[in-house]
Parts: C-alpha cells; sequence; structure tokens
C-alpha cells in the first residue's frame, strides 16, 4: 500500500496547489454566505475526486492494469499520453501569464459567488475537481498509478483516500483558517488570493510541466 500512495502522492500535490480552487473559495469565503457555502464547496470537491478516483479504480481492476507487480503496458502508453497533454496545458498556461502590469485573466463566475448558495458551491467543487481539464488528469492517473501497484482492493480504497485527503488541502486550507480564526483570517486569506490570482498562470505551468515530466518519465520506464 506504500508504493500506491507514493505513486499517486505528486499528483495530489499537483492538485492542492491549482490556483483557481483555491482563490474561488477565499471569495466565497469573504461572502455572507461563507459559513456555507465554504464547507460546502469542500465537500464537493471532495466528492468529486472520490468518484473519479473510484471509477478508475474498478475499470483498472477489470483491465488487469497490474502484470506481475508491474505496470500494465496500456497503463504506461496511459501515462505518455498524459504527460504530452500536461506539457501542452503548461505551455499554453506560461503564454497567458499576464506581463509586468497587466490584471490577470480569471473565470467570470468569480464575480458572481456573493450570490452562491451551497449548492451552487458544493456543485462548482465538483466541476472544479472532476471535471477540469488538468485535474481530471492528474485523478485519471493517480488512481491508475494505484492500480498498477497490484495492492489489493481494500488497499486501493484507503490509498485513494489518502490521494483525495492530501488533493483536499489546497481549498480545505483556507476553510479551516476562516472557522479557527474568523475575521482575523481576512488578511491572510485576501493576500493569498492577490498572489495567487496574479500568478496562477505560471503556477499552473509549472506544475503541469513538473507532473508532465513524472509522468512521460514513468511511461518511458514501463515500457
Amino acid at each position: 500500500m506504500g508504493e500506491a500512495i507514493g505513486q499517486s502522492l505528486p499528483l495530489a500535490i499537483g492538485i492542492a496547489l491549482s490556483p483557481i480552487p483555491i482563490i474561488g473559495v477565499v471569495l466565497m469565503l469573504g461572502t455572507t454566505r461563507a459559513r456555507q457555502n465554504g464547507p460546502a464547496f469542500v465537500l464537493g470537491w471532495i466528492i468529486g475526486l472520490s468518484a473519479v478516483g473510484a471509477v478508475v479504480l474498478l475499470i483498472s481492476g477489470g483491465a488487469e492494469a497490474s502484470e506481475d507487480g508491474s505496470p500494465a503496458t496500456w497503463v504506461s502508453v496511459l501515462k505518455l499520453g498524459f504527460g504530452v497533454v500536461l506539457l501542452a496545458i503548461a505551455a499554453k498556461q506560461w503564454r497567458r501569464r499576464p506581463r509586468p502590469g497587466e490584471e490577470a485573466s480569471l473565470p467570470g463566475w468569480m464575480t458572481s459567488v456573493d450570490h452562491f448558495r451551497a449548492s451552487r458551491a458544493a456543485s462548482l467543487g465538483v466541476a472544479l475537481s472532476a471535471v477540469n481539464p488538468k485535474n481530471l488528469i492528474l485523478v485519471l492517473a493517480a488512481a491508475g498509478a494505484i492500480a498498477q501497484t497490484g495492492v489489493a482492493a481494500g488497499e486501493q480504497m484507503v490509498a485513494l483516500a489518502v490521494f483525495v485527503l492530501v488533493a483536499t488541502l489546497g481549498p480545505g486550507v483556507p476553510v479551516a483558517l476562516y472557522f479557527a480564526m474568523g475575521e482575523r483570517s481576512k488578511h491572510l486569506l485576501d493576500e493569498l488570493r492577490a498572489w495567487m490570482a496574479h500568478n496562477s498562470a505560471a503556477i499552473m505551468a509549472v506544475i503541469c510541466l513538473l507532473i508532465a515530466a513524472k509522468l512521460i518519465g514513468d511511461g518511458i520506464t514501463g515500457l
């Protein structure tokens, strides 16, 4: 089980450091519905990651992702494919980074968080965790990495739970700070939001580049 956790951990960190979900949840924490929408977003995030990961584990088990303790050939090929896609995303994000003096471009839904209810916040959490292309690739790759170790189904689910926990730290920590510190957290969270908003494209580019290098390396090794 340790190998399964170790294989998926870098991918979980890549998801946890995604700037847009962190910025979004911090904006929600600045609204009058912060106590409802913050936890709802995190719950939706967890549900999205868990659902996709569990489905991939079930499919991978039936498709024999492990061959005598080593990854099956199709898993290695899939990793190579994911790595190439992430390289393309990294290049795109790097070109989108704001020049000195420019405002960072952020999703339009961020301007309407004041009107979100808990159901909308939860739905957004699901979408950003399980539907967002970059995060979806990382979840698929992580579940495949867990399945390829060939450990028992119960241990795979434990490894998936650890993956989801680590991947939730990004949006989860601001919510925890809000409930622990109350109004005292506002200045800290505002600074975090401003920094991540300005550097979101560069952060995404670096994360995608590093994860792409890992996946391509793992894929080549497996072949």
